[in-house]
């Protein structure tokens, strides 16, 4: 199959009110996994590289490679999304590598700043047919859109998705990354608030913190993109830890690396079901 362009998976399910799992990989066994768990739930599914990720290997253009090949291979729509890019280069590269869209992430700056550095990145972007999802910090951009107690704002948001042209937009609602719990408390009638207020597919950044039913809610309320990576990056080491502490003696990475792939595939599958993630 083809590979799907972002905004052909998410438009319609925000219209649909349908979440989209959106997945971060760190090696070509969570591409390969969450694929493999997209397709047993009939879903589309968005892989996503961070600028993290690309730090860890290096360099964007192997891995970028190896999960663009598995993206192409599957057997149900499969997008390919740069992940909180904070460089203007390191998009310009995946628009030129043949990424269907980029998280750029100016939140960090003034108000000012991050529309006039985000409004560049998407008039570049949307020249090469490239989606563009961005995220709004604080005023006065402390410590992003996610710091603890971080709100969005609806009138600003809509006022900031106006300004950049944006496709996407990441928003504050109460999660945050990285959590291990997943207790965090979402403002329910805030995302139905920003879903009426903006006009673009709402982001959900730090899902991995959430439970399975507020997720569900969250979706009926108004969000559509949900990014979640330390949740499958849990199951992951836990099946590889199982698995080492069964066989000490272990030496084929692919012994261990391979339940670990198992493991993220069934957790993707369960969690697209979590999102309503597949078309009627």
């Amino acid at each position: 199959m083809p590979l799907a362009g972002t905004g052909a998976i998410v438009t319609p399910a925000a219209r649909a009110a349908r979440g989209v799992g959106a997945f971060n990989v760190i090696q070509l066994e969570h591409a390969q996994a969450i694929v493999a768990g997209a397709e047993a739930a009939e879903a589309p599914v968005v892989l996503q590289l961070s600028e993290n990720a690309v730090r860890y290997h290096g360099a964007l253009a192997p891995i970028a490679a190896a999960v663009l090949a598995t993206a192409r291979t599957a057997a149900v729509p499969v997008a390919v999304h740069l992940d909180h890019a904070t460089s203007a280069e390191l998009v310009a590269e995946a628009v030129r590598l043949g990424f269907s869209s980029v998280m750029f992430d100016a939140s960090a700056l003034p108000y000012e700043e991050n529309v006039r550095t985000t409004a560049e990145v998407v008039d570049h972007c949307h020249a090469a047919g490239v989606w563009v999802e961005a995220e709004l910090g604080e005023v006065g951009g402390k410590d992003g859109v996610h710091a603890p107690g971080a709100r969005t704002d609806p009138a600003e948001a809509a006022a900031f998705t106006a300004a950049t042209g944006v496709d996407a937009l990441a928003v504050a609602v109460g999660s945050s990354h990285a959590m291990l719990t997943r207790d965090a408390v979402l403002d329910f009638d805030l995302i139905a608030d920003l879903r009426a207020a903006v006009p673009v597919p709402l982001v959900l950044h730090g899902s991995s913190g959430v439970a399975d039913e507020h997720l569900t809610r969250a979706v009926e309320r108004g969000m559509t993109k949900v990014n979640i990576a330390t949740q499958l990056n849990r199951v992951f080491t836990g099946a590889v830890r199982r698995t080492l502490d069964d066989a000490p003696a272990l030496v084929d990475t692919r012994r261990y690396l391979g339940p670990g792939r198992t493991a993220v595939a069934t957790e993707v599958t369960r969690l697209l079901h979590v999102l309503k993630a597949r078309p009627a």
